[in-house]
């Protein structure tokens, strides 16, 4: 329920009586608006003066005298009695080529990709980018038939220390000729180009290897290479073949279903590896017949050099983080936080001011409230929605999203959504909101409710957002709607979009699609931070909007003697809604949840050290700094733990991850079998877990309408 952000946060436990507590509650609120201020403001990522590159130091690329051959290579060159060529970069290749053609070697095969990235590396300094061009491609190739080609006498040494220097020369190669093809056109898959090598014609064939992603998401493409990542904590970047790579996502002008969940400019990662189609790159083997349709086939045809035919595959980490080429299995080079990072640092995801807007201004982020993905939706994996608290907004998530995101099991299994709502209304409001925006959700992205893996959904919400998402859970019965009145719903006189409003805030029925919660640092009891100056504060600074006032106004001089005295229809904001002596807390604690849903609870205890947190903790008692032990107790919860993390970082604790992994690899054990080889198969595999009671769905009545729920239906 405070600010994840660390902006000005509403304490809880045992409040001490006087004046002590009445002083100092304000001179917190200011130091955490400071300490929030201070800690939002960082990037997430920043331009590196020079790209990352893992031959930076093995080939003093960044040195005074420019880059230069290995000792090894020069070793070789001696051997041969080439090493005085060296200024002729042309004929050296030549001439190790040759030899290499006589007495075939991974050594020369070294060599050659080696010089000819040196040769690479000195031409583009000169601003020779053709020429560079075709270095890096030869290089490419050299280094693609040292891994691949087993032509050769002896195998290759993968515990050589040149092996891995082979695979960096492949990938800065790689990266170096996309550069280059990229500044003088859009890098795209579905397009083709022809790259002069020094003894080739390449036919290049970019093509997208996805089953989320579609050839017309890509608008752009930017190197991880040139970026350093500051604002997450851990950086998952997996080492093999290939060029990580951030693609930015063009909008569609047809969407598909799944386009309005995507937000604007989203950034995702992908990987490129290129594939030599036509064998191996030597000039002996590479005779080939090129398609004849293709324009490379009028360069073959007058005589020129040999074609081969390449492919540029783009691969989704998420997706595949391996390759096979001419039969060995290759891990690709991969980064999925860079892209994350990239995407975090568009000036619309700012976290202060989408968090403060939601709380001060709640109106205006209901234009863009809803469900996000950050990922292609796949009707075979499992959502796991994760839904931020007060003060905040789904920014807040991306540490543990992050760590959760790079475990291969987890990505085999889950996707990832998120919620966002505007803070600063009550969040019973929020839940019913977030009750329709998940009807919607499965009405466009499921409409016959074919996707089974959707009915296994995962909710995580911290500090008030798991009120939120425990409200998707449980059955109102007539229990809310008595905290208001104990007059029967139908003698209520009210407008009808007033009495349909009323309907889905107090009257619901569980989703049947949502198998567990999971509640993080979440005031089950209220906070003691809600308390009479905090309370007077949030209603002279959050903007409650005025049709709001005026209705219910309207609504209580319609209805005298209807309402109970103090009832929550007076309660117009989150600051108010979750004051322990808010009467819903208690309903919702004692309400009914379906069979089927398990709830698991990670409860923060901050450390008793430094001066903010004794003092602190001397106002609000044991807990996490906001939520008192006792608040964020919950009886009900299959699993229970304490994390030592105050309030504002118990999600993102390293214990509170990988609880959540344990929660989340516990459901996949418990679904058995899921899933299986061919698609998502569901025969048997739900024994442990209650089916969810069928006659509480209604089928919508048209694929633009949300489906509606039982009693609240009855209600309208």
């Amino acid at each position: 329920m405070a600010p994840e952000t660390g902006s000005p946060c509403f304490a809880s436990g045992r409040r001490r009586c006087g004046r002590p507590a009445l002083v100092v509650a304000p001179l917190l609120l200011i130091t955490a608006l400071a300490a929030g201020c201070a800690t939002t403001g960082s990037k997430w990522v920043a331009l590196r003066s020079t790209p990352r590159n893992p031959l930076t130091e093995t080939l003093g690329l960044l040195t005074r005298q420019g880059p230069k051959p290995t000792p090894r290579t020069t070793q070789l060159l001696r051997r041969y009695d080439l090493d005085r060529q060296q200024s002729d970069r042309a004929a050296l290749l030549a001439a190790l080529n040759e030899i290499n053609r006589r007495e075939p070697d991974r050594e020369n095969l070294y060599a050659l990709s080696e010089i000819a990235y040196v040769g690479a590396k000195r031409a583009e300094a000169g601003k020779k980018h053709e020429e560079a061009l075709e270095l890096y491609g030869s290089s490419v190739l050299y280094a693609y038939e040292y891994l691949f080609d087993d032509s050769y006498p002896t195998p290759s040494n993968q515990y050589d220390p040149q092996f891995r220097r082979a695979c960096d020369l492949y990938n800065a190669a790689l990266e170096g000729t996309l550069r280059i093809v990229q500044r003088q056109g859009a890098l795209r898959p579905g397009t083709r180009r022809l790259i002069k090598t020094a003894n080739h014609e390449c036919q290049l064939d970019v093509q997208l290897k996805s089953k989320g992603w579609h050839d017309a998401d890509f608008d752009s493409i930017e190197f991880v290479s040139d970026y350093e990542v500051h604002g997450l904590t851990n950086h998952y970047h997996n080492f093999g073949l290939g060029v990580p790579l951030i693609a930015i996502r063009k909008h569609h002008s047809d969407p598909e279903p799944a386009e309005e969940f995507y937000p604007p400019n989203l950034s995702f990662a992908v990987s490129a590896f290129l594939r030599i189609e036509a064998g191996s790159a030597r000039e002996s083997d590479c005779a080939t017949t090129p398609d004849p349709t293709s324009p490379a086939a009028a360069t073959a045809a007058s005589g020129s050099r040999p074609v081969l035919r390449t492919v540029l595959e783009l691969y989704d980490p998420l997706e595949t983080t391996h390759v096979v080429a001419e039969g060995i299995r290759a891990s690709l080079e991969t980064d999925l936080s860079t892209p994350l990072a990239h995407n975090l640092s568009q000036s619309a995801l700012t976290e202060r001011d989408l968090s403060t807007l939601g709380l001060l201004q709640p109106e205006k982020v209901q234009p863009i409230s809803g469900l996000y993905m950050l990922e292609p939706f796949r009707a075979d994996r499992i959502p796991v929605v994760m839904v931020h608290g007060l003060w905040s907004s789904p920014v807040t998530w991306m540490e543990m999203f992050n760590d959760l995101r790079s475990d291969p099991a987890i990505r085999e299994h889950y996707q990832f959504w998120f919620y966002l709502y505007a803070t600063g209304q009550p969040f019973w409001v929020s839940a019913a909101q977030m009750r329709e925006d998940l009807a919607h959700m499965r009405v466009a992205l499921d409409p016959h409710r074919q996707a089974p893996a959707l009915d296994q959904m995962v909710l995580v919400g911290h500090s008030m957002g798991g009120l939120v998402a425990k409200l998707q859970t449980v059955d109102s019965g007539n229990a809310f709607w008595n905290t208001l009145t104990d007059k029967p719903f139908a003698e209520l006189q009210a407008d009808p979009e007033i009495r349909r409003h009323l309907a889905e805030v107090f009257y619901f029925e569980p989703n049947p699609s949502i198998r567990r919660v999971v509640t993080i640092g979440t005031p089950h009891r209220g906070s003691e931070f809600s308390n009479d100056f905090t309370k007077w504060l949030g209603r002279k600074l959050i903007d409650v909007p005025s049709k709001l006032i005026q209705g219910r106004g309207e609504l209580v001089s319609r209805n005298p003697g209807y309402f109970r005295p103090g009832a929550p229809l007076h309660v117009t904001n989150s600051i108010d809604s979750l004051s322990p002596k808010s009467p819903l807390l208690p309903v919702l604690l004692e309400a009914p949840s379906g069979p089927w849903v398990r709830y698991h609870n990670i409860v923060g205890q901050a450390p008793r050290e430094g001066f903010a947190n004794t003092v602190t903790l001397w106002l609000s008692g044991d807990g996490d700094g906001v939520v008192a032990l006792a608040s964020a107790r919950l009886d009900a919860a299959a699993s229970q733990i304490v994390v030592p993390a105050d309030h504002m970082n118990v999600h993102r604790h390293p214990q509170s991850v990988l609880e959540v992994r344990r929660i989340l690899m516990q459901h996949i054990a418990d679904l058995r079998g899921f899933p299986h080889a061919g698609g998502v198969e569901y025969a048997g595999a739900l024994e442990r877990l209650p089916p969810a009671p069928a006659d509480i769905v209604v089928a919508p009545q048209s694929p633009a309408e949300p489906p509606e729920f039982g009693r609240a239906e009855l209600l309208r």
